[in-house]
């Protein structure tokens, strides 16, 4: 898992530039059919296309596990975590939704 971590914010630090009026987030997808989390780094600045790069398939399937690495990845950025695929599911810890409402492509 600090493998993964150690990735994970390695590949952001090489895509987030900081700049100013651009919006950057982070989207966790969860893949049922490979067993995997996916991450994707997306960014959009005004009057442009959206752009998203993938940045780490975790294949460690189990959430307890996930809830530490993000908690990792939000210790070292502030980023807004978007989350797809993880309708009625809970976090192990906190037994908070993880998903409120299904994404409209869902």
């Amino acid at each position: 898992m600090n493998n993964d971590l150690k990735i994970i914010t390695s590949r952001i630090d090489l895509l987030f530039k900081r700049k100013s009026n651009t919006r950057y987030w982070l989207q966790v997808a969860n893949d049922t059919y490979d067993q995997t989390f996916n991450f994707f780094f997306l960014s959009q600045k005004p009057y442009q296309r959206l752009r998203c790069t993938p940045i780490h398939t975790v294949t460690n399937y189990n959430l307890g596990n996930l809830e530490t690495l993000l908690t990792g990845v939000n210790q070292a950025y502030k980023l807004t975590i978007d989350y797809t695929q993880f309708y009625g599911l809970r976090w192990p810890r906190s037994q908070r939704l993880i998903q409120k409402r299904r994404h409209s492509l869902e």
